[in-house]
């Protein structure tokens, strides 16, 4: 229903997200996760952004951190297809994206769908594949479509990658292309958990017994709702000023001294998408400027690059986004 809204500045705008509808839904899937994952806060609120912006995630940290056990979770809380790729460096194309494979019943050809073809589809240690398996992503990634021998398969609704990586191990990885890199919406850092929360893992662990974690995790949402939820998303109010915002702090990186590779225009489409999405995770239908800086440095630390000089002065990509943001001015 069509009704008043303030946004941050005090404008007056007509809104039609039922934003108390789309809150019980974000607080069921919430609570279901709380129920497996221990802390990791920024990781969860991230993946459920990226999951009502329609983006991919490469998560980043060392083994041990519930990568892994997390996008497991958030595949089972919605009522879709899951499917997992181990990448290994032996894996070939035809192992993810599928083969022709000849039906001697009917003499022909068939092609035989590989495991990408699912909703959520969990890539665990995307680095370990070579440039050809890594080349296969591309067209999935960004059209949702796979193209074999010349036919076009179009992948079902809603499709999302969760890719894992280790940064610490290089031996057996592989570099991901910067064209790769850029199809992922965000890139998130997991660390390690507080001694609080390393607590309370092992008194669960200590208490659950021989239940496995997930087991008793349950759909919590449907396919439909998501994608209902998704569309209310792309209707979420921004004003001009905070587009201008985001187009300044992209054009930002491609100025910065410490940076040789700054962010593309699809960089500044996929900070829009994630604001939007994030607005509505956080009970709103506007978008405000922290809702902008929030997303900007897992939106944009893996498609810049830093400089030779300043990667061996030791600053990292996060330090060099996070001063850019004091520097561009804010929308009032």
């Amino acid at each position: 229903m069509e009704h008043q809204e303030t946004n941050h500045t005090g404008t007056e705008y007509k809104s039609r997200l039922p934003i108390d509808t789309i809150s019980v839904l974000i607080d069921k899937v919430k609570a279901a996760i709380g129920k497996t994952i221990v802390g990791q806060h920024e990781m969860i609120e991230l993946l459920l952004t990226a999951l009502l912006a329609e983006g991919h995630v490469l998560l980043e940290g060392v083994p041990g951190v519930a990568k892994t056990l997390t996008a497991k979770t958030m595949a089972k809380l919605i009522d879709a297809q899951f499917s997992r790729i181990q990448f290994t460096p032996d894996l070939m194309p035809s192992d993810v994206i599928g083969t022709n494979i000849f039906n001697p019943q009917t003499t022909r050809f068939e092609f035989r769908q590989g495991p990408i073809f699912g909703n959520i589809v969990l890539i665990d240690e995307v680095n370990r594949a070579p440039a050809k398996t890594q080349a296969a992503l591309f067209e999935v990634m960004e059209e949702r479509q796979i193209t074999s021998d010349g036919v076009t398969y179009s992948l079902d609704k809603p499709f999302i990658v969760i890719a894992t990586q280790n940064p610490i191990e290089h031996e057996g990885t592989y570099r991901l292309p910067e064209a790769q890199l850029d199809r992922f919406l965000f890139k998130i850092v997991v660390g390690y958990p507080t001694i609080e929360e390393e607590l309370n893992i092992l008194s669960y662990h200590h208490h659950r017994g021989a239940q496995p974690l997930i087991a008793a995790v349950a759909a919590v949402l449907s396919k439909e709702e998501l994608e209902q939820c998704r569309t209310w998303v792309q209707q979420v109010h921004v004003e001009e000023k905070i587009l201008q915002y985001m187009a300044q702090l992209v054009a930002a990186t491609r100025n910065h001294p410490s940076l040789y590779l700054g962010g593309s225009p699809r960089a500044t489409v996929a900070l829009l998408h994630a604001a939007k999405a994030l607005a509505v995770l956080r009970g709103r239908d506007f978008v405000t400027p922290e809702d902008v800086t929030h997303v900007l440095v897992p939106a944009l630390r893996h498609r810049v690059a830093l400089t030779p000089e300043k990667e061996m002065e030791g600053i990292s990509a996060d330090e060099v986004l996070k001063e850019m943001i004091t520097k561009v001015e804010v929308p009032r």
